[in-house]
Order: C-alpha cells, then structure tokens, then sequence
C-alpha cells in the first residue's frame, strides 16, 4: 500500500473535508439504515474517483492504485480461504464439537460470571466467531442468569468480554487473519505477540468476574446436560478430535507459515473424520465448499455447528478487497499522507505512536462503527510510521487488535454493538461497565507502550 505514490497534495482542510465525508457515507449507512458496508465503501469509492478527476488525475492511475490496494491483500484472502475449509473440517473432525462438549462441561463449577467468562472464550476460540459465540451459547448463558436471579448486564459482559477474547486470538478468527495480513507477518507470530497484552488483561478480567460473582450459585444444569448430551448423540466428541488442535500448535511453536499449518491441520482432522462418518468424496466436497449443516435437532447446537467453508468468508473477502481499493485511492490522492503530516511531530516516541494508533481504531469504531474498517483503515496509515521507528510490525498488528477489534461491541450504534443487544435484550450502555476484558486491552496496550514493554524492533 505504502508503494502507492502520492499524485495530489490537498490541502489539509480539503484532505480532511474528503475524509469526513467518507466516514459520513459509511457510518449513516450502517448505523442509520442499517446496511452492510460494502455498499457504502462502494459509493466512497466512487466518489474519490470523481475527486480524483476533477484533480487532474488520470482514470488509468486511479485503477491502478485500486489494484494496488487490493493486491496488498491477496495474501489475506488467500488464508481466508483456508480458514473456511478449517472450521468446516475441524466440525466434521469433531475438534470443535469436543472443544464444546469440555466447555460445557465447567458450567456445573462455581463463580457464575468467570465460568460465562471462561467458556465463552474457549467457544470464541474454537469457533474464530464472536457474534456466533453470543447469538448461540450467550443467549443460553442470559437465560440461565435470568432463572438463577444473577445480575443480566453483568452476564452480558463476561459474554462479550469471553466471545471478543476468541475473536481476537483464534487462527480462525477473521479480523485476527486481517490485522496480521494488513501489516504482512505470520499469523501464529500476531497471536503469540498478543498474548503480552491479552493474557494479562484475561487474568484481570477473571479475577474482577470471580469476585463479583455470588458466593454460592444454584445452576440448574439441566438445559447444559442435555446441550451435552445433544453433542454426544452426533457421535462427535472423541478424544482423539483434539489432535488437530495440537497439531495446529505444534506447527505455531515451530513457526510454520499459517497457510501451510492451516493446510495441515484441516487434512489431519479430515482423515480422523473417517473414524466416525461415512460421508462420501462429494460431501466432503461439498461441505468444505459449503460448509458443514448440523442436524441434531437442538437449535443452540446447531447454529453453533453450521458453519465453514469456502463461502462463508465471501463476505469478508468483498469487504478486504472494497476497503483496500479505497485505501489505495485515499494514498494515491494524498489524503492519507497529508493528514499524517500534520500529526507526525506528536508521534516521535514509541509510547506516543501506539497512543496514536490505539486512539485512531477507537476513534474508526466509534465514529464509522465498522470492526474491519479500524483494523484496515488503521493497519494501512501507521504501517509506514512503525517502520521510520524501527518498530517491527506485529507492534501495530497487536494495537489495532487490542484498540480495534474489541472495542467494537462496546460501541452502542456500531455493527457488534446492536446485534449483540438485539441478540442478549441488554443494551450495550448497560454491560459496557461490565465487558472488562474489552476495556483493559487497549489500556494495557497503550501502557505497555509508554513503558515499551514487550516492544519488538527491528
């Protein structure tokens, strides 16, 4: 994106009258009427192109500095790919299921709300979707506080604290693969570079929920025994499911790139699938195209299980290739830099140049509402900055994680923040005090910075 040569120098007043008018566009859209975002990053592309004419600025340069854009993602949308043939093979494997089933089973423990928060992250991680995570097992957490009389707002943030936790450090996580791809480095080195942040944060989390939760609380576990036992008539859970789990870490500490672990992993939990199915070439075909279609009869367990697939990250591929041409073009017209310009005096340390990041992702979230557009947006100003420093880049991956991705559903009007309200009835005002994991990390990050605490340079 950086190679992207600058072919205006607006001023800063016009640069910043462009911008306000795309974050207009985007944010109306997808918070007053309630569109995806690809239709408004659409229509701001089209009006950079204008802009960009009436600049003086050849149609051929704009198209090519949209496909430069969009090739600086294609590494991406390559593991995106590769993470839909994943869940859809690791289900059918059993490894998600199992991952399940184990977390089901810590609910019948004490300390309500750490248990919510607990399992609500290893569900998060083992499926790489934090809305799935709410809109499934959350909803059956609320209803559970309901019947036990526990505090609802409570609830709802140790489950989007637990959901985000594995949206952000889960392989198969979306915006996990975005933010490593954006910056281009391995994604088991973003993970591992994280967990410096996130481990403390999940730590501190699950002490304040342990601490708040009630001394003695009378869980009815019926409803969990019989997700259990709805797991277990789909002849999925098998000890032997959790083998490309650990295959996928072992390739991690070994440092082999992610495409050929993703790669690995998903033939090894399609051979162990042989163990227990009898699905033909063509359903294995089908399914990793498709993804996998659960049938247990159980509405929980079933969308928790229907997923996967090539097609299910079309929409995130649309949403990565839109975005990168809009930044393509925002860089070839100068917009971009003329803004950074301003601004590059106050970024002359570490500390202030991670504040700065964190600050511009929060800033993307509340202002647009949209998770991929901080990490990408953001990924792609700072990226040049980190390097003039000499700051390697899993700095910046782990910043717009920790400031972009889980500050999303804390945001009332943004796109996880009213689907998680209409999904748990608790507006996001409410559990926003209590979602504690969301509203550590870019806390902790932004202090580690300042100290330079686990920063890695070049």
């Amino acid at each position: 994106m950086f190679s992207i040569e600058a072919k205006t120098k607006p001023s800063v007043f016009e640069a910043l009258f462009i911008v306000i008018i795309v974050i207009l566009i985007i944010s109306i859209a997808i918070g007053k009427l309630g569109t995806v975002p690809h239709i408004p990053i659409l229509f701001s592309i089209i009006l950079l192109i204008f802009y960009g004419l009436l600049k003086r600025v050849p149609y051929k340069v704009l198209e090519e500095s949209m496909k430069s854009g969009a090739i600086s993602g294609i590494g991406a949308i390559y593991i995106f790919f590769l993470i839909g043939i994943l869940i859809s093979s690791w289900i059918v494997s059993g490894t998600i299921p199992t991952l399940l089933y184990m977390g089901f089973t810590l609910v019948s423990a004490s300390f309500f709300y750490a248990i919510v928060f607990i399992i609500t992250a290893i569900i998060g991680t083992a499926i790489g979707s934090s809305l799935t995570t709410v809109a499934t097992i959350g909803v059956a957490f609320v209803s559970i506080a309901g019947a036990i009389d526990a505090s609802l707002a409570l609830t709802a943030g140790a489950i989007v604290s637990g959901a985000f936790f594995g949206d952000k450090m889960s392989p198969l996580s979306d915006t996990t693969n975005l933010a490593a791809s954006i910056v281009n480095i391995d994604l088991f080195v973003h993970i591992k570079n994280m967990s410096w942040t996130t481990i403390p944060a999940f730590l501190i989390s699950g002490v304040l929920y342990a601490v708040l939760s009630p001394s003695v609380v009378g869980i009815n576990n019926t409803t969990i025994e019989f997700y259990k036992a709805s797991i277990q008539a789909a002849n999925f859970v098998h000890w032997y499911a959790i083998v490309p789990l650990l295959v996928l870490i072992v390739c991690t500490f070994k440092k082999v790139p992610a495409f050929l672990t993703l790669i690995v992993s998903s033939l090894v939990a399609l051979f162990l699938s042989i163990f227990h199915t009898s699905l033909s070439v063509s359903d294995y075909c089908a399914i990793l195209y498709s993804g996998y279609v659960s049938e247990t009869g159980v509405e929980v367990i079933d969308s928790l299980l229907t997923r996967g697939g090539i097609s299910s990250m079309f929409f995130t591929i649309m949403l990565v290739v839109l975005s990168l041409s809009m930044g393509g073009l925002l860089f070839a017209l100068g917009i971009i830099q003329t803004l950074l310009s301003k601004i590059e005096s106050l970024l002359k340390s570490v500390g202030a140049l991670i504040t700065g990041t964190a600050f511009t992702a929060i800033g993307i979230n509340i202002v647009v509402g949209e998770q991929y557009l901080s990490i990408l947006l953001t990924g792609e100003a700072f990226r040049q900055k980190y390097r003039e420093l000499g700051l390697h880049p899993k700095n910046l991956s782990r910043v717009i994680e920790d400031a972009g991705t889980v500050v999303n559903p804390l945001v009332p009007w943004s796109v996880c923040g009213l689907f998680i309200a209409s999904m748990l009835d608790v507006s996001v005002i409410d559990y926003l005090p209590f979602a504690f994991f969301c509203l550590l990390s870019p806390v902790l990050t932004i202090i580690f910075g300042w100290l330079n605490l686990t920063i890695s340079r070049n």
